[in-house]
């Protein structure tokens, strides 16, 4: 059914190789050189701390949101992961994520705001979300490795752009579904859109985009796994480690300990939100 050709491929590489990277190389590589250093400054800190240290701090936060069963469990897989050697890769997954996480936050809560308010911008970014959705995650390492070369800041940004959606969709809905009553009575006693924003909308909304940012998290860990094809360190390249020497051992060492982080992530998020 080739009725006519679409050089789609041939496009695309003429204005990668003539504009994209002769006009923008320089930018990239600065902005690598800068995230790179935010990101070795998280990951020296998790490696510096005793791993001690940090499972008691998790299992102490676990407990306080989440109660003693997830501390429980907390505790164990801590031990898991410094008996079968994966502490350092752990971290440096967890460090991925949590960079990765912060920026979808930054960028993903205030548009899901402005979204919710505004509806034009909402037809404008919906359909940008739907296809930032249904792209599957292995495309977004193509331009991520293009831009920024091998290792810890493509697969962030990779990361980033993949685990953003959810975030945007939560928070926008998070406040269009605020009850009307009460944003009625908050205007009735004279609130400014800054108040009635802070004020109002965002304390009712908490728990929606409490339960979005979970969802960022979750995205992102797995994100961040899958960046381990482009050099990103951590529980993904044991993981693909396994893969390419067939080693069933390795490969479910590996699979266990990103089962024990998004366990550990996933339920102190949510009990974060119940909180909240």
């Amino acid at each position: 059914m080739n009725y006519f050709f679409f050089p789609l491929e041939e496009w695309t590489n003429q204005f990668v190789d003539n504009w994209l990277l002769p006009v923008l190389g320089d930018f990239f590589n600065s902005f690598s050189g800068v995230l790179s250093i935010f990101i070795n400054a998280v990951t020296n800190l998790f490696t510096f701390i005793p791993a001690e240290v940090i499972a008691i701090l998790l299992a102490l936060l676990a407990w306080r949101l989440a109660g003693k069963g997830i501390a429980l469990f907390t505790i164990i897989g801590a031990l898991y992961l410094g008996s079968v050697g994966l502490w350092t890769g752990a971290m440096q997954t967890l460090s991925i994520v949590i960079v990765a996480t912060f920026f979808s936050i930054v960028v993903g809560v205030p548009l899901g705001i402005f979204t919710a308010k505004n509806r034009t911008l909402d037809h404008i970014i919906r359909p940008l979300l739907d296809f930032m959705q249904t792209l599957p995650s292995f495309v977004y390492l193509i331009p991520a490795i293009l831009l920024f070369g091998l290792g810890e800041v493509p697969a962030v940004i990779s990361t980033f752009v993949f685990a953003t959606p959810p975030a945007v969709r939560m928070t926008s809905l998070a406040i269009k579904q605020v009850p009307a009553d009460i944003v009625e009575a908050a205007k009735a006693f004279g609130s400014t859109s800054w108040q009635l924003l802070v004020k109002v909308q965002l304390p009712n909304a908490i728990p929606t985009i409490m339960a979005g940012i979970n969802q960022t998290i979750m995205l992102a860990l797995s994100m961040a796994v899958i960046s381990s094809m482009i050099g990103s360190p951590g529980l993904g390249s044991t993981v693909l480690s396994g893969i390419s020497s067939v080693n069933v051992g390795l490969g479910l060492t590996g699979g266990l300990g990103i089962v024990v982080l998004a366990i550990i992530l996933d339920r102190i998020t949510q009990g974060l939100g119940k909180k909240a």
